[in-house]
């Protein structure tokens, strides 16, 4: 991996953990204060953590130029297949595991965060070249 890519990455990263925030404060909350199933807490703070992630890296991580009609439609699918991912291990881990929610959703974070950066990277934000 390149310096570049790795410089993005951790940014992606710490953009995410801002997400994130949102994500578990969502999760903790539907599910402590509202009593919603984790699986539905989680989809839902998913989405309130992807809407968070979508301009912090438009702006900051990736430095789009590109239309938000055409960005964000490829940033969303990329979040609904990370979101559809996130709530088949949710369901898998809570369902027929004993562990906690809070355990299972950390691994499942871990592993949607590469998945969607690389996406990102090579699909969403890449600028196209126009040819010569």
């Amino acid at each position: 991996m390149s310096k570049h890519t790795i410089r993005q990455f951790l940014s992606f990263a710490g953009v995410g953990a801002i997400g994130t925030t949102g994500h578990y404060i969502t999760l903790i909350m539907l599910v402590q204060v509202v009593a919603v199933d984790p699986v539905y807490a989680s989809t839902t703070g998913f989405v309130v953590g992807a809407i968070i992630n979508y301009f912090l890296n438009y702006w900051y991580t990736f430095r789009s130029k590109k239309r938000h009609s055409e960005a964000m439609v490829k940033f969303f699918t990329v979040a609904i297949l990370g979101a559809v991912i996130n709530g088949t291990i949710m369901f898998l881990g809570t369902e027929f595991t004993n562990f906690n929610y809070l355990l299972v959703q950390i691994f499942s974070t871990g592993l949607v965060v590469f998945l969607t950066f690389f996406l990102n990277k090579l699909w969403t934000f890449t600028q196209q070249n126009p040819t010569p």
